[in-house]
Parts: C-alpha cells; sequence; structure tokens
C-alpha cells in the first residue's frame, strides 16, 4: 500500500493545480454548496472576485444570502433552484453592479449553471460567469447609432427607396410610406411595379433596365396611393455597388411634386379657359350687332303680317333661330365674363329657398330634393338673376347625370377659406366665403372629364341633347361675381359642385332695385341716336320712329356735337353706343353735359369692356342697354329711362 501522506500531498497538489487553472480562467466562476434550501460560498476565482468585490476568503462558507445584496438573491435564486429541481444546466442573463459602484459601472454577464450530483442529489452548483459588458455596449452602441441613422432617414425630407437588381424592395424611409398611404411593411420586398399604374409600366421597366446598366437619371414618376390616387415624384435614382464593384440595385431620391403638378395644370387649365374666354367674348360681340339686325327686322316683318299670311311661318321660324343664337350669345358672353352685371346685396338662402317649387319640377319625380341650409348665413354681393342661373344650370347638369332618377341636395354655409387652401387652388384669396354646394349621387367623372368639365361646347351627354354651355355658363358668372368653383367627382360616386360667394357685410335693401312701372312704350321725346354700325342705327331709328319719338340721327361723335350744336330744340335722350371710333359715348355724354344739361343718356353695347362697365360691373348711375337689342327691349329701357306715360 502506497503511503498515506503521499496521497494526500498528491490530491493538495491536484487541488492547487486546479485552482490555479480556475484562477487563469476569465469567466467568473463561483462553486455553491447546496444545504437545504440555501447556498452556501464553497469557491470564488480570481475572476469573480474581481467581478463581484466579494473574495475566497471573505466569501468562503458564507451563504448567498448573507454576502450578497438583496436585488442580486433575488435575481439567481429561481435559477439556482431550477437547476437543483431539474438537475439540469440552466442559462440566464445578469445586469450585475458591485457594491459602492455607479450605474455605469453594471457589468452584463452571460450565466450557466451546471448542477454536480453525488449519490443522485445534486449538492453542488458551479456557475460560470462570461462577462459581455462591451459587447452589449457595443450593440447598444450600435442599436442608437442604427436609431439615430433611422431617425434622420424618417425624418428626411426626401423620399428614399432602395431596390435590388430585381427591382424588390428592399429599404424605404417613412416619407415614401407617407407618400404612398400605406405602412413600411407595406412596401418591403415588393416590386416598384406593385406601386404604378398599369399604364406606367412599360416606363418604368425602362428605367429599370437603365438602372442595372448603372446609369444615373432624373425624372419624374407617377405613383399610385393605397386609396388609389395618383401622386408624383421627382425622382433621382443612382447605382448601389459593392466594394467589388459589383451592381446590387439602385438608389431613389423622391421629392413629392404633386401639389406643384396640380398647381401647373391648374394654371394651364386656367390659360386655356382665359383663352376660350377671349375667343368667346369676341365672337359674341361681334354676333351682338347682327342679332340685332336680324332678330328686331324679323320682329318688325312680323308686325306687318297677317295671321293667315303664308310667309309668316317662315319668319317666325327665323325669329326662333335667332332667339336661340341669342341665347347661345348670352351663354358665350357669361362664360368669357363679359355680360352685363347689375350686382345687389343677397341672401343666398332667400334665392335657394325660394326656387324650391321650380326645382322641384324641374328636376322631376324621380330626383329627390334636399335643401340644407346654413343659419346666420352671410349675404353675397352679386346678380340675383345669375346666382339663379348657376342653380338653375347645376340643378340641369345633375338630373341629366343621374338619368332623371337620385337624390341632388343644395347645402349652404359660411366657411373660411385659409391661406392653406388658396396655396393649392388657383386664383383662390384667403378670407370669409359664403358656400353653395350641390351635390348629385350620379355616374360621377374621371380626371380627365374634370379637367374639362367647363370647357366651352365640351359634353359627356349624347348628340344633340346638350350644347355644352351650362357649366360653362356656370363658370363664368361664378368668376366674373368674384367667386371660386371646384368640383369633386369619383367614376360612380357623384359629384359636389362647391361655389364661393365671397361674403359681404352689407345688408339687403327691401328698395334696392326697384324699377318704375311702365305702361305704354310709346313717347313723343326727342332723342338723339348715335351708332356707327349702319343697321343697328337703322333699326334703333325705325323703332323709335314708329312708337312716336322724333328721333334724331348721328354715325358718330363729331357729327353727334355738330347735331346739337344745329338742333335748338329741346332733346330728351341721348342714346349712343359705348365702343366708337375717335370718341367713346361716354366722353360724347361728357362734352355734350354742359350744352344739354337736362338730357338722360342711355348707353348700349355688346361689349363691357368699356368706359360704363368695368369687369362686367355697371358704373353706378348708368343707365345700359346690353345687346343684342330688340324693338321690345329697345322701347322698355327707353322709357325706363324716360321715365313712365
Amino acid at each position: 500500500m502506497g503511503d498515506p501522506d503521499d496521497a494526500d500531498s498528491a490530491k493538495r497538489g491536484e487541488e492547487l493545480q486546479m485552482r490555479e487553472i480556475f484562477d487563469n480562467v476569465s469567466d467568473g466562476i463561483f462553486v455553491f454548496d447546496v444545504v437545504g434550501d440555501r447556498f452556501r460560498y464553497a469557491y470564488i476565482n480570481a475572476s469573480a472576485e474581481k467581478l463581484s468585490g466579494l473574495s475566497q476568503v471573505a466569501g468562503r462558507g458564507k451563504y448567498l444570502d448573507e454576502v450578497t445584496r438583496p436585488e442580486v438573491v433575488a435575481s439567481v435564486l429561481p435559477h439556482f433552484r431550477r437547476c437543483v429541481e431539474t438537475a439540469t444546466s440552466v442559462h440566464y442573463d445578469l445586469a450585475y453592479r458591485r457594491p459602492g459602484a455607479s450605474a455605469e459601472e453594471t457589468r452584463y454577464l452571460q450565466s450557466t449553471i451546471r448542477p454536480l450530483s453525488h449519490g443522485g442529489a445534486v449538492d453542488r452548483l458551479v456557475i460560470f460567469n462570461f462577462d459581455v459588458t462591451e459587447r452589449r455596449r457595443a450593440e447598444e452602441a450600435l442599436q442608437k447609432s442604427e436609431a439615430r441613422y433611422r431617425r434622420i432617414v424618417d425624418t428626411a425630407a426626401e423620399g428614399i427607396w432602395v431596390v435590388g437588381t430585381d427591382d424588390t424592395t428592399s429599404f424605404v424611409n417613412a416619407k415614401v410610406a407617407l407618400m404612398l398611404q400605406c405602412s413600411i411593411d407595406d412596401v418591403i420586398g415588393h416590386p416598384v411595379s406593385d406601386f404604378l399604374f398599369p399604364e406606367d409600366v412599360a416606363a418604368h421597366k425602362q428605367r429599370v433596365n437603365d438602372a442595372r446598366a448603372g446609369q444615373a437619371a432624373n425624372y419624374e414618376r407617377r405613383f399610385r396611393r393605397r386609396d388609389g390616387k395618383a401622386v408624383w415624384a421627382s425622382m433621382s435614382t443612382s447605382p448601389v455597388l459593392d466594394d467589388e464593384g459589383t451592381l446590387l440595385g439602385s438608389l431613389a431620391m423622391l421629392t413629392d411634386v404633386t401639389e406643384k403638378r396640380e398647381l401647373e395644370a391648374a394654371f394651364r387649365q386656367s390659360q386655356r379657359m382665359e383663352a376660350f374666354g377671349q375667343l368667346a367674348g369676341g365672337v359674341a360681340h361681334d354676333f351682338n350687332n347682327l342679332l340685332s339686325v336680324i332678330l328686331s327686322y324679323t320682329i318688325l316683318v312680323l308686325g306687318t303680317l297677317k295671321a293667315g299670311d303664308p310667309v309668316r311661318g317662315d319668319i317666325e321660324e327665323v325669329k326662333r333661330a335667332g332667339e336661340r343664337a341669342a341665347a347661345l350669345t348670352r351663354q358665350l358672353l357669361a362664360f368669357s365674363r363679359k355680360q352685363v352685371l347689375q350686382p345687389k346685396t343677397l341672401e343666398l338662402n332667400r334665392i335657394v329657398s325660394g326656387m324650391e317649387k321650380l326645382l322641384a319640377r324641374l328636376l322631376g319625380e324621380g330626383v329627390e330634393l334636399s335643401l340644407q341650409l346654413g343659419s346666420s348665413l352671410g349675404t353675397i354681393y352679386a346678380d340675383a338673376g345669375q346666382v339663379e342661373q348657376i342653380i338653375m344650370n347645376l340643378a340641369v347638369n345633375a338630373r341629366d347625370a343621374m338619368n332623371d332618377y337620385g337624390k341632388l341636395t343644395m347645402e349652404t354655409s359660411n366657411v373660411e377659406l385659409d391661406a392653406a387652401y388658396a396655396a393649392v387652388h388657383l386664383g383662390v384669396t384667403p378670407g370669409p366665403y359664403v358656400m353653395l354646394a350641390v351635390t348629385d349621387t350620379g355616374s360621377g367623372m374621371d380626371a380627365a372629364t374634370r379637367e374639362r368639365i367647363f370647357e366651352p361646347f365640351f359634353t359627356t351627354k349624347d348628340q344633340g341633347k346638350g350644347t355644352g354651355l351650362g357649366l360653362a355658363t356656370v363658370f363664368g358668372i361664378v368668376k366674373q361675381s368674384g367667386g371660386h368653383i371646384w368640383v369633386y367627382s369619383e367614376p360612380g360616386h357623384g359629384s359636389t359642385f362647391k361655389i364661393y360667394f365671397p361674403r359681404s357685410e352689407k345688408v339687403p335693401s327691401a328698395e334696392e332695385g326697384a324699377l318704375p312701372v311702365t305702361t305704354s312704350l310709346r313717347g313723343a321725346e326727342t332723342i338723339l341716336l348715335v351708332e356707327d354700325d349702319d343697321q343697328v342705327r337703322g333699326l334703333a331709328r325705325a323703332t323709335l320712329a314708329r312708337n312716336g319719338y322724333n328721333v334724331l340721327e348721328a354715325p358718330n361723335a363729331g357729327e353727334a356735337l355738330l347735331l346739337c350744336e344745329q338742333y335748338t330744340a329741346r332733346i330728351d335722350l341721348l342714346l349712343t353706343d359705348v365702343v366708337m371710333p375717335r370718341m367713346s359715348g361716354k366722353q360724347l355724354a361728357e362734352r355734350l353735359a354742359p350744352l344739354r344739361p337736362q338730357m338722360l343718356v342711355l348707353y348700349m353695347s355688346g361689349y363691357t369692356e368699356n368706359t360704363v362697365v368695368h369687369h362686367g360691373v355697371l358704373d353706378a348711375g348708368i343707365a345700359f342697354l346690353q345687346k343684342p337689342i330688340t324693338p321690345e327691349a329697345l322701347l322698355s329701357k327707353v322709357r325706363q329711362v324716360l321715365g313712365p306715360r
């Protein structure tokens, strides 16, 4: 048998050797004896001493809850007990701070408990603590850096879109998601073509091929939002390469230019409408004189024919054609904002409610009419007849859009159009307005139709069922009244026309616009007629003379001045065209005023951009006759100015 002392010496040598190995291990190693439900320190290596601040001498033989802070005990004790109960290794993470250390000195550990058994029962635990503090802090720093980068990217004013060589999205920032009205996850993993309109895919594929060739590009692209609406983006694309120069995909920087596009489209539309208006106004002006002659002489001829005369039917057809032409001319003038308005302070609610019965008859039994009139509505300054024309035209348009069945809602309210609204609606001045909204449940309109809806002679109706001037007339009246009109419509969802009249601070006068009662159109007064168009002057002279008036005529202002000097008797009325060569009708009236202070003045014109009508509004105190004139209109206006007989 060997010497027992030699055996003990060898065992102590092995223990010292194992301790030396344990003490040089970088992991913190704790060995605990399991004593009932408690755990007693049996061994602590050098790394564990440094980590915990508990020395081998101070800790050995002490229980865990005697020398360790309560919060640490509470954290590890469940893991210790589970290891004992299951006799299997247990892993856990632990944030540990030595006594007296600051929060910045917290160490992060990955711990593993291994059970040691003797006689089938776990009687010792070995805990290996791997210090991952530096890795943890590096990960936190990386996460903070990534979060900071993400915040910068997500708060960027531009959208950022990264795709692979197969056009599949690998990254987008929050700006892109906002533009598309969806979440980032809705975009990641999807090809760009999923967010395009079908007709734009071919052009996009060509751009993808260019990107695969490593070409940078700048262009504008239309995307389809989740709700189906279009959003335009100005794009700058560049290739994404790895360190070896291999193409990985492309990066696109996007700027939302939808508002810019819409404003440009609105400006182009405004210019187009202005050009239409100038053309229409010029045509209407020339037609007015021709129609004055046609209608007036037709009426005069009819007055000489008996009821059974075979020619009478032909002349009446000429008259009806002339009247239709005159109606079209008035609509053209309305669209071109060159008709003469006689604005007054109006209560819009009173006009709308006053037309309710007329509208009901006009719409028919198949259309339900609903009036939703706002309370405490402000007044507007407009021509009452023209406002009624707006309502009538919109009602007819709605009825046709609903095929005589549906619901028409008319709503009024006070609104404030702010700078933000004005910024995206060309020509709008911020301020208080009175709104009239007309909503139907009809077929609605697509974008292409909405863009042209106010153009003259544009119509979606069948051949022969409309002139295409109804909405054009509405547009012109609203604009000439200082207001704005916008249409909101989608196919299958009806249409809403919103009209904004500038709010007035005035109160309507009960006597405003009252006219004298005239019982006879005949007279015996002397009238000085000045008109440079021979035919118009001839029909006016014949009409007045046949009804008892003494008519003095002159083809221009110069001869009118000479005639006034030579004619010594009283002249009761100057009836003059406004626009004439060398001297206007207003200038003539001003020259004659000192010579004939008692002489009244009646202006006539088919054109509104002149010295008595500014922007379609008649100067205060001016008597005006809008061409084309007819005998009845001429006699009625002359009698009104001279006074009833």
